[in-house]
């Protein structure tokens, strides 16, 4: 452990050696003594935790030797000690930036004592606090958060960059498992918020009915168990970013809430009766099309238009190509320094056959068999037989599941991605490579059969 550098500037040789010979007591401590001004200054360069200077030196004034210390180096705390005691002199220090003042009498020793304790252990919270925030920038840095070398993934740190210069809202979509709230962190810890609250809410995971008190917070007695105050998201998240996941499963009657707390920056706790503003970047997510829920009556037009802001939407990782070898390697690595093992490599089989599966958990399933292969596997290097596809909704076989003509899996085939485009047929087409008068056919044809299908039910009534 480094030891904690003080210097002790003091004419009094006598009292200067006293005061050494108490702060050594404590072995971390380093103690420099100094009997003018110049030599403090001389020896500035072996950077000082902590200075304890005389106010009358020889050479120069307490208050002079102050300012020059703080010119070259105003972070180092200083303790100023001397024999007056008039409150004017210590106030005076104070605000030419002293951390103490302390008088010399009989209590001086322990006085100063506590007081250095006092100012290291302030310092080595601040130096906490530095370190943490440099590893947070250092975690949620887009090289080290969104791994990925495709054009997909290209597109969506284009538009990450693009939402860092501004607070518009942002709405992050794709399918479970691609990685929405890592996105989220990644805007919010590199923009200009990013000392303040990160505060996250899963529309999907908290009752109907507390929603509302998440959201704005009540008071003591507002309703039945309401036994203390609560603070709302949006007031915590004060001058940070609130970050509502699965926003499509909030309901209608609280979707209106939400605007108009979102309109007027504003919020009123349940039971209470002032208003609390609040400034806070807003960023949404769903693995739902929001414009088809709009559609559908299931969502407010005027909240969609309110929170869609720069839209972004993260591709699954089938789309990705070989972002999927590149992550595996990241999760690899995770996993053999989190358990302290050997490195770990992928055989070119398991590579082959990584490739070639589909995915449909996205990241998440592959963080999952990557975890699983670097248990089971042997000689430090994952096989194509270690990696077990155990996906709930494997779309791997989906379309020999039935027995139907090619014309029917075709259809099925356009129809599905056409669906997965937002009825999108000119980008359908060229994904397919197919002529959009193929799709048009194919829309005109289901029509025709949906049509007559309907009039056959209403035959029947």
């Amino acid at each position: 452990m480094k030891p904690f550098k003080i210097f002790l500037v003091e004419d009094d040789p006598f009292f200067g050696e006293t005061l050494k010979y108490h702060l050594k007591l404590n072995p971390d401590f380093e103690v420099l003594l100094f009997q003018t001004g110049k030599e403090c200054l001389d020896n500035l360069f072996q950077n000082p935790n902590i200075i304890c200077l005389d106010f009358g030196l020889p050479d120069i004034t307490g208050d002079l030797l102050l300012k020059k210390i703080h010119q070259i180096n105003n972070k180092i705390p200083i303790i100023v000690i001397s024999g007056q005691e008039e409150i004017e002199v210590a106030v005076d220090f104070l605000k030419s930036g002293a951390k103490d003042y302390i008088v010399k009498n009989t209590y001086t020793k322990e006085l100063l004592w506590n007081s250095i304790i006092k100012i290291r252990e302030n310092l080595s919270l601040i130096d906490e606090v530095e370190e943490l925030k440099e590893k947070l920038e250092q975690k949620f840095s887009f090289e080290k958060t969104i791994l990925g070398q495709s054009e997909a993934i290209k597109a969506v740190l284009n538009k990450i960059n693009k939402s860092l210069s501004t607070n518009i809202n942002v709405s992050i979509t794709g399918e479970t498992g691609t990685g929405k709230e890592m996105v989220a962190k990644a805007i919010h810890y590199n923009s200009d918020r990013k000392y303040k609250p990160f505060i996250a809410l899963n529309m999907a995971a908290i009752p109907k009915e507390l929603i509302e008190s998440e959201f704005f917070g009540h008071e003591k007695g507002a309703f039945t168990g309401a036994d203390q105050r609560l603070i709302g998201k949006f007031e915590q998240a004060d001058g940070g970013t609130i970050f509502l996941d699965e926003i499509a499963e909030l309901d209608l009657n609280l979707q209106s809430k939400l605007l108009r707390a979102l309109q007027e920056r504003e919020v009123t706790r349940l039971g209470g009766k002032g208003v609390i503003k609040f400034n806070a970047r807003l960023i949404i997510a769903t693995h739902k099309n929001l414009k088809e829920e709009v559609k559908k009556g299931a969502f407010r037009e005027d909240l969609y238009y309110r929170i869609v802001g720069l839209p972004i939407e993260l591709p699954p990782l089938r789309e990705r190509g070989r972002d999927v070898l590149l992550l595996s390697k990241h999760f690899i690595d995770l996993f053999t320094k989190e358990n302290k093992l050997k490195t770990i490599s992928i055989s070119k089989e398991a590579k082959d056959k990584l490739l070639k599966h589909k995915f449909p958990g996205n990241i998440r399933e592959l963080k999952s068999i990557i975890d699983l292969a670097c248990v089971m596997c042997e000689n430090n290097e994952i096989s194509a037989e270690d990696l077990t596809f155990d996906s709930i909704n494997n779309n791997t076989d989906f379309f020999l599941s039935e027995d139907k003509t090619l014309k029917e899996f075709t259809a099925e085939i356009i129809l599905y991605y056409l669906k997965k485009n937002n009825e999108d047929v000119v980008k359908t087409a060229k994904q397919l490579d197919i002529g959009k008068s193929t799709i048009y056919n194919l829309i005109q044809s289901s029509q025709t059969k949906k049509k007559d299908l309907n009039e056959n039910s209403y035959n029947f009534i």
